[in-house]
């Protein structure tokens, strides 16, 4: 944002060197990323009148151009811009001119014909970034006159970076009682004083979306339309905005002086005379002042006329037929509070930012519309004979009131390191605006004060907000440098934190390699992996195919490893921690958020020389499930035969912990690998970590080992083909009791012989006692408990 000097002094007596005031603004953190002199590079520049022009008889794009110097002598130049007409008055750089880049002119013939220096544009003069065509001065401007004297080029221009949070900072008022507040001086801004009002027809104002457009203020009026004077087009050419017409002008002037975008409609072809703010029909079309068609979404914000036509993009561009033109005699002025998330939004997708939009997305002042309104008129009362009318429409249906933020003395030396006091911190936050009732002593009640927070500082709602203004305004480099206090040394991990590691050591020892996917997601990664394709819609995502938060982690790593196998890497095992987020529950309003362990095996478990190499399967991925389980002790845990999405049927069971199923365990569904493009099986796992961290744990106590031989029987039994092997190594456990050290199943057997859906299972057990050597009866009776227990439990039979 560029800040003249000259304009900021009509809010404070400001003085000052320019690299002092740099310092100064800097110091607040309005960093000023360069100082102008606009004038300084500008020598020899007079201003003239056009008398007359033709065309170059040598060139196609240049013209003749025959100027009056004021003082009765005439001269003839060469000119490629068009924009002027007959009786402008241009700035005219003669032979012996400089102009900025030490460019000086010199008297020169241009195909063929001779011309007398040159006709400046804004950009050639240094003034701005425009080269559409030459600055046309003020009508009234004097003639032969040294352009430096006529545009106040003696001033300097301030560059300021506006940080998004500082709203405020969008004017030159804001930055003017910021600056003031840092030196010391008083902050004055003045009233507006409106005038006598007309009568004129009603206009009619309906705001269809009050929660995105919280407060609309519409004053109709007359004006003339006509140049603004010089010392407007000056201001706005510092400001680096180009001069249009005085009424135009005028709505610029307000919004860079006060921060609240302002835009003028021609009453007269406003279809209705009425104003009504709606949404944007899905796919609704309109061409803006750009002279570009955009189409709409139904989160865009229009204003149209009575007729419901669109008039404009909401905070963001004019559009349709209403403009302001040389013919407009009557205006109605739009003075709004739109929310910043909406214009945002806007802006970004159609990929328009203006002045405007760039103000509402920080926030504008709410409390400040009908002000910015009446400045406006006030100028235009100035400028172009404007005469407000009767009847303004204000719609403010839910006004805004400051909030009240309490701020501690002692938080803010807490915060700051400082030894400030009470009175003094007040001395730097009431210059700013932040007020405190009357009759509150100086220190507040014990320290503590209440401030009013003005409304145009929505950045400051907390009290760390209003400490951070008081550093500002101390002065970062009046805060002494202190080591930082040290806390106690904590106790170490928690227990989460210590379970969360473990399981993470675990599967790497287990041959695994941790990853990290996105927690964006599309539908159609969840319709490839098997889930529905539904989850936690982003409003504003920042790519389209990315638009919701993953419901499962699974997915990612379905992809990670088809990635993979795509690029010539098909043997994979990875796994994840991370969060899934779900449909908040009745009565929350965030998201259910969760943390869940994935795993994903594929390709080839590499066994030779011991044993032939072999596809992945289920088993491998139950094999990093129970290193999970015995790195963390886990007292109570089982799996149950159970289909899951996006796993095989019949390949898959559901993990049971502490009598609750937080995951499943399988093979992945080859429909699954085919979407995807894995060729061979894949193995996997997901389970909600959470549960698991906190389910019951296993008391861990170290145990002599035994001296003495231990002795070992296999055992096969005909089962049901639905049992589950696990079902049937608890029985075994059970019954054998603490002499048993290990069981293993060894073999799983399937033939008509033993029956129609029955199978055979073979254990192979091993039992040790800690103070003798087992006997052969003793074994014999181990044996036979665990073969009754099997009996009884799941109708089995022993396999002779």
């Amino acid at each position: 944002m560029k800040a003249p000097l000259s304009w900021l002094r009509d809010f404070a007596p400001i003085e000052g060197t320019p690299l002092d005031l740099a310092d100064k603004l800097n110091g607040i953190g309005l960093i000023v990323e360069g100082i102008h002199a606009p004038g300084r590079d500008i020598a020899g520049v007079r201003t003239v009148r056009v008398l007359s022009f033709g065309k170059h008889p040598n060139a196609d794009k240049l013209l003749l151009v025959d100027i009056d110097l004021g003082n009765g002598e005439t001269r003839r130049l060469v000119c490629g811009a068009s924009n002027f007409d007959v009786g402008d008055i241009v700035p005219w750089a003669p032979p012996g001119a400089e102009l900025p880049g030490g460019f000086k002119l010199e008297r020169r013939k241009i195909r063929g014909e001779w011309s007398d220096g040159m006709l400046c544009a804004p950009d050639e003069l240094g003034l701005s970034d425009d080269h559409s065509g030459l600055m046309i001065l003020s009508p009234d401007t004097p003639l032969g006159e040294d352009l430096r004297t006529v545009l106040g080029l003696d001033d300097i221009v301030f560059d300021l970076e506006i940080t998004p949070n500082r709203p405020d900072a969008m004017s030159i008022a804001g930055v003017a009682r910021d600056l003031a507040a840092a030196l010391g001086v008083p902050f004055t801004l003045p009233t507006p004083a409106v005038g006598e009002l007309i009568e004129l027809d009603p206009a009619s104002l309906v705001v269809e979306a009050p929660d995105r457009c919280p407060r609309y203020v519409a004053m109709t009026g007359q004006v003339a339309v006509a140049p603004s004077p010089g010392w407007m087009a000056q201001r706005l050419t510092k400001a680096g905005m180009r001069p249009i017409s005085n009424v135009v002008d005028v709505t610029n002037y307000v919004m860079l002086e006060l921060g609240q975008p302002l835009h003028a409609f021609d009453l007269v072809l406003l279809g209705g005379r009425g104003i009504v703010v709606r949404l944007a029909d899905e796919g609704e079309k309109i061409t803006t002042l750009d002279a570009v068609e955009r189409t709409l979404s139904a989160n865009d914000l229009l204003i149209c006329d009575a007729h419901r036509a669109p008039q404009a993009i909401a905070g963001v561009m004019g559009a349709g037929h209403s403009e302001v033109s040389d013919a407009t005699t009557e205006v109605l002025l739009e003075s709004a509070f739109f929310t910043g998330d909406g214009i945002l939004r806007t802006s970004k997708r159609l990929g328009l930012r203006t002045e405007s939009s760039a103000r509402f997305e920080r926030g504008v002042n709410p409390n400040g519309t009908a002000v910015a309104a009446e400045r406006a008129w006030q100028l235009f009362a100035e400028i172009a004979s404007g005469r407000p009318a009767t009847g303004a429409l204000d719609a403010y249906p839910s006004p805004v009131e400051p909030i009240t933020v309490s701020l501690r003395t002692a938080r803010v030396n807490a915060v700051l390191g400082t030894d400030l006091d009470t009175a003094t911190i007040r001395g730097h936050l009431e210059p700013l605006g932040f007020a405190v009732p009357e009759g509150v002593p100086a220190d507040g009640h014990g320290g503590v004060v209440e401030y009013l927070v003005p409304t145009y500082r929505p950045d400051c709602e907390r009290e760390i907000d209003l400490i951070e203004e008081v550093a500002r305004h101390h002065g970062y480099n009046n805060i002494a440098r202190t080591l930082p206090r040290m806390k106690e040394p904590g106790s170490g991990l928690t227990p989460v934190q210590t379970g969360r590691r473990a399981v993470r050591e675990s599967l790497l020892g287990a041959g695994l390699s941790e990853a990290y996917t996105f927690s964006l997601v599309s539908p159609a990664d969840l319709a490839a992996a098997g889930l529905p394709a539904e989850g936690i819609e982003l409003e504003n995502p920042l790519r389209a195919e990315e638009s919701l938060l993953r419901p499962a982690v699974l997915p990612g790593l379905l992809k990670a490893a088809a990635f993979n196998a795509g690029h010539g890497l098909p043997d994979v095992g990875l796994f994840e921690i991370g969060h899934i987020f779900l449909p908040p529950p009745a009565g929350q309003t965030l998201p259910d958020e969760r943390e869940h362990l994935a795993a994903v095996l594929s390709g080839t478990v590499f066994r030779l020389p011991h044993e032939p190499n072999r596809p992945v399967d289920g088993h491998d991925a139950v094999g990093r499930l129970e290193a999970v389980a015995e790195a963390l002790g886990l007292a109570d845990w089982s799996l149950k035969p159970d289909d899951a999405a996006g796993f095989a049927p019949g390949r898959a069971a559901a993990v049971v912990v502490d009598g609750q199923v937080v995951g499943a365990v399988g093979e992945i569904d080859p429909a699954v690998r085919a979407r995807l493009g894995l060729a061979g099986p894949v193995a996997a796992l997901e389970v909600n970590l959470s549960r698991v961290l906190a389910a019951a744990r296993r008391e861990r106590r170290s145990v002599t080992p035994s001296r003495y031989p231990a002795s070992t029987i296999d055992l096969a039994f005909v089962v049901d083909e639905g049992l589950p092997a696990g079902f049937a190594e608890r029985t075994l456990r059970r019954a054998a009791g603490d002499l048993l050290e290990d069981v293993r199943l060894f073999d799983v057997f399937r033939s008509d012989t033993l029956g129609p859906n029955r199978k055979s299972l073979a254990f192979g057990l091993r039992f040790r006692a800690q103070d003798h050597t087992l006997t052969d009866e003793e074994v014999g009776g181990l044996r036979q408990r665990g073969i009754d227990a099997m009996a009884a439990e799941h109708g089995a039979s022993l396999r002779g």
